[in-house]
């Protein structure tokens, strides 16, 4: 009987543990790596399951769960339509359920044995990303090792676990956006297409091999070719905005078959793998066509086009090379026939395919180059360029940016040094130079920088070692022979590239591990969940609107067909929700409930002129022509009434809700403002007021502002509208108003009440601040009390919704003499959920008869609910019935001279049924004026700060929190994902301070004056 020692050749020598350590100890370092990567992310794990619910990073995240959840649903399928969102047409959501959702839900099936829990779904979710981010080393190992050899791959991954920026923050715990599954798939494609590349200059490939079928000359190139075309589908079906790779290929190709002809070598070795691979990749593009589009996101003609154009143009460079041999014409002059050929074919592409030529120029010079940003993607913070590149890069990777551009210097230079130039080098230099201008385009692009900068940091430690001579391979008895410059030199690179991103030169919680333990959830998803969950339980479902029983139409994991105009046939009762974009996958995914906007920014014009709109018949004519299709934007409210009635709609739904922030309200109201007109300086006056030691002219909120939709619902609580009741407002609160935080001022900003050492909810002591900062705008004063001037501030809750409602109409007369100055009031006490009372007044003119006519929005009784397809609010009547009065306003003042009153019963408000009242001769009680301005308190000069003294120990605890995070705010970090004081202080919690993505909007304030020295505009 053998064993296995007999099986040894006798002349074979059994490598020893030295040699096999150096040929495989890669493995278990990049292995440890790659543990310490997922642990880094990983270190907040319990943030996100502390109560039982899904709690994400981003509002992205939002809409990728709810993706995934509708795949586990129907799996292996994604979402063909979604009719969840952008009411009332739905919307393709080609970007959003791909290949990254399947493989999600794919290790969920395995992780659940085919059936997982949500719960299991969710885990295995929240994992996926930090493992995505993890498993992005073995593809960056693998390219730094073919530059740089093997200790130059392990820099290249040791450097990508210590970078702390956009890379690390996309692929953490909470995060669940496809950006990190990008970063993956990109370096396989990149490092798929660098192994095929050089597989084609070491074999040749050229075309008479084709043409004799050679397959023993052709399988290796053929082979690697194939499967560079296979990652790089892979890619596009991630993320169909991969097509990118695909124009940065075709850019390599063409540069490399030029350099390739100018120096004698055949392009037909490296055209060979440009058309098999892209030509592999044409057809796996088609495969995933969707529609019929040439927009990046989609599924569409662009990328299979765009593969099949970059295939033949690698098949025809090499064929205009052999013409140019047989004209013999000088190799200097192909590379300007071939750009001159280029030219020629954009100019017949934009005549031919004018929707692919204009996709193909926008996103060329919006994302690609610098050149041309659009105004919808300036409002959103990951595609806005950095104000500073040069800090900017500095504080995503330290110096490792600065070493890279060495690391490409060293490879541009290798051919004058006699050393061998390889295409893929090429490659990684076209790659690296247009992530450089895409991170300084947009700095979204970051998190693909790193790679970059991780890979090519290779180069630089390799290179450096050459020309040192030093030999990271010596044995144990060669060691003795390093020189002392050799290893001052080896600290300088170890120091250059490691040192800033480790302590103690790197900041206090600026490492990867101290950022990893403080990632919390999203701030906007925390402060809107209270209204999300009101809003599933308290509202009909979608297709059950006044009870119309249509919801089995519309089921929230149900599959709905791409309708060919991209309009969806809704049924009755179905209702759409007013928000702002930001909010719209919120509103989605956690209230089930269809919003008019969302963060494609779907319908973000609509939503901003609708949230503009200085009149409450406008707004309530635009929503109405938003349900009816017709063109609302930049339309008066009669062109819009006029298209309404003439227009063959059979849409049968309604825009029913509207749901305001105070970020809204505050330091998103100029990005708002910047889809629709007028300019956001339309919304601010200058007024003096004395700040710290001197007299400053700061910019105000305007009557302009305090006229929009927005402001009267939000800060007025609908006051004197007929349509509109609030229904619910969260139970934390914030302060919106104009401030002056650190160097800068704004004129519409708001704070948490969480973050100013206060309690969160509605108190005593919260009503008592909202009657000081009253007071002392009614006093002209800047109120310091928070520690930080705020000038014509509110305390307002964080979130509230309003409901669209006929209105119940009464109708009365007066039995008794009127004045023509007489006007009629109908007043009614309410009360949040959270406590806080307030008084509607509706008010009209009396006629000289002595009748009138009123509509109002509040019911005195709850008798409907979501059940009979109606809403059940959280706002109610305190008293029975309204109090009905008719009196002259004079001096601030009315005397009621005629009283009545009556009960309103929601069917009536629902329903707009008449109610009709007389009023009797009144009791004389004097009451305010409703419209009358709040009166200065005596003893108080104007133009003063009002410090809040009577509250001196809470305004304390509030100062200190407030002064420093106003300092952070306007002078923190350039790095996108250290939040600033303003998303700090609206977050609620220590946990989101991370979040890069808590907001996408910009809430900077354009034209406002400074303070002190301009600052930045600041980017949520």
């Amino acid at each position: 009987m053998s064993t296995d020692t007999e099986h040894v050749d006798e002349g074979t020598e059994t490598p020893s543990t030295l040699e096999t350590w150096q040929e495989w100890y890669h493995l278990p370092l990049l292995g440890l790596v790659i543990l310490f990567m997922l642990w880094t992310r990983l270190r907040s794990y319990e943030n996100f399951v502390a109560d039982g619910s899904p709690r994400l990073s981003g509002v992205d995240s939002w809409y990728h769960w709810r993706t995934i959840r509708w795949t586990a649903e129907n799996y292996p399928f994604t979402m063909p339509y979604e009719v969840y969102t952008g009411y009332p047409t739905g919307t393709y959501v080609g970007h959003f359920g791909t290949l990254f959702d399947q493989l999600i839900v794919t290790a969920a099936m395995i992780v659940g044995l085919g059936n997982p829990s949500p719960e299991t779904l969710y885990m295995v979710a929240l994992v996926s990303i930090p493992l995505m981010g993890a498993l992005t080393a073995i593809p960056v190992f693998y390219m730094g090792r073919r530059l740089g050899g093997t200790i130059g791959g392990l820099v290249s991954i040791v450097l990508l676990a210590l970078v702390p920026g956009s890379f690390f923050y996309r692929s953490a715990v909470g995060q669940l956006d496809h950006h990190i599954g990008e970063a993956l798939f990109m370096a396989i494609a990149v490092l798929a297409m660098m192994v095929a590349v050089r597989a084609g200059e070491r074999d040749r490939p050229i075309y008479e091999l084709v043409v004799d079928r050679d397959w023993d000359a052709l399988h290796r190139p053929t082979i690697y070719s194939v499967l560079a075309g296979l990652a790089l589908t892979l890619f596009i079906w991630v993320w169909p905005s991969a097509v990118l790779l695909i124009g940065i290929f075709g850019v390599f190709f063409c540069i490399q078959l030029c350099v390739d002809y100018i120096r004698g070598i055949s392009p037909d070795h490296v055209a060979f793998v440009g058309a098999v691979s892209l030509g592999v990749t044409a057809i796996g593009s088609v495969l995933l066509f969707e529609q019929w589009s040439s927009s990046v996101s989609d599924f569409g003609y662009l990328q299979p086009t765009l593969a099949l154009a970059v295939a033949f143009g690698c098949v025809f460079m090499a064929w205009l090379a052999r013409q140019w041999d047989d004209l013999e014409v000088n190799r200097n002059y192909y590379p300007a026939a071939i750009a001159g050929l280029l030219i020629v074919g954009l100019g017949t592409m934009a005549v031919l395919i004018p929707d692919l030529y204009d996709t193909v120029i926008n996103n060329l010079t919006s994302r690609l180059l610098p050149l041309d940003p659009s105004t919808g993607a300036l409002t959103v913070s990951e595609a806005q360029p950095p104000d500073d590149f040069t800090q900017y890069v500095f504080n995503e990777f330290g110096a490792a940016f600065f070493t890279m551009l060495g690391g490409l210097a060293f490879l541009l230079l290798r051919p004058l040094f006699g050393r061998e130039w390889r295409a893929e080098y090429t490659l990684v230099i076209v790659w690296s130079l247009f992530l450089i201008s895409m991170a300084s385009t947009q700095t979204r692009f970051s998190y693909y920088l790193a790679v970059a900068v991780a890979v090519v940091n290779a180069v630089f430690v390799a290179d450096i070692a050459r020309v040192l001579s030093l030999d990271f391979h010596r044995t144990a008895d060669s060691i003795r022979d390093v020189e002392t410059y050799q290893v001052i030199a080896i600290v300088l690179v170890v120091v250059m590239l490691f040192m800033p991103l480790l302590p103690p030169i790197a900041a206090d919680g600026a490492t990867t591990w101290e950022r990893g333990e403080n990632v919390g959830p999203s701030g906007d998803a925390m402060t809107w969940d209270e209204s999300t969950q009101w809003l599933l339980e308290s509202t009909p479902e979608p297709g059950n609107w006044a009870g119309a029983g249509n919801q089995s139409e519309l089921e929230y994991y149900g599959t709905y067909d791409r309708p060919a105009d991209g309009d969806f046939d809704y049924p009755g009762g179905s209702y759409g929700v007013m928000s702002w974009w930001d909010y719209g996958h919120l509103i989605t995914t956690n209230g089930e409930r269809i919003p008019h906007s969302n963060p494609f920014q779907q319908n973000a014009r609509s939503s901003s002129w609708y949230l503009l709109a200085g009149e409450e018949s406008h707004g309530e004519a635009i929503l109405d022509g938003i349900a009816a299709g017709v063109p609302v934007v930049n339309q008066p409210a009669e062109n819009i009434t006029a298209e309404i009635e003439s227009a063959d709609s059979a849409d049968e739904g309604e825009m029913r809700y509207v749901m305001i922030d105070d970020e809204m309200a505050g330091g998103k109201f100029s990005a708002i403002t910047r889809w629709t007109d007028p300019a956001y300086s339309s919304y601010y006056d200058q007024s003096q007021y004395q700040i710290r030691d001197s007299e400053e002219s700061v910019p105000v909120a305007s009557d302009a502002y305090y006229d929009t939709m927005l402001a009267s619902l939000y800060i007025d609580d609908a006051e004197g509208m007929d349509h509109y009741r609030l229904v619910h407002e969260s139970e934390r609160y914030s302060i919106v108003g104009g401030m002056a935080l650190g160097q800068s001022i704004r004129p519409h900003y708001s704070l948490r009440l969480s973050n100013l050492g206060l309690p969160a909810g509605w108190s005593e002591q919260t009503a008592q601040f909202d009657a000081q900062l009253a007071q002392a705008e009614a006093n002209n004063q800047v109120f310091g009390g928070f520690g930080f001037p705020i000038w014509d501030g509110h305390i307002v809750s964080s979130v509230k919704t309003f409901e669209r409602v006929e209105g119940a109409n009464i109708t009365g007369t007066v039995d008794g003499e009127v004045a023509d100055s007489d006007r009629v009031y109908a007043q009614i006490e309410l009360e949040t959920e959270p406590g806080r009372t307030f008084t509607y007044t509706q008010q009209a003119n009396v006629s000289d008869d002595g009748t009138f006519e009123l509509t109002v929005p509040y019911a005195t009784n709850d008798e409907l609910g979501p059940e009979d397809g109606y809403t059940d609010s959280a706002v109610e009547a305190v008293d029975e019935e309204y109090e009905i009065f008719v009196g002259t306003p004079e001096d601030g003042e009315i005397e009621r001279q005629y009283l009545g009153t009556t009960a309103v019963p929601e069917t009536a408000v629902v329903e707009g049924e008449d109610l009709e009242v007389t009023l009797e001769e009144g009791d004389g009680e004097i009451v305010p004026d409703p419209d009358a301005e709040a009166q200065p308190s005596e003893g108080e000069d104007e133009n003063e700060t009002d410090d809040g003294a009577d509250d001196d120990e809470s305004s304390n605890d509030g100062s200190e929190n407030v002064t420093d995070d106003g300092n952070e705010t306007e002078t923190g970090s350039d790095d996108e994902n250290e939040t600033d004081a303003g998303s700090d202080a609206n977050n609620g919690t220590n946990t989101d301070s991370d979040d890069e993505n808590a907001t996408n909007e910009t809430n900077d304030t354009p034209d406002a004056p400074a303070l002190m020295d301009p600052v930045a505009p600041r980017a949520d």
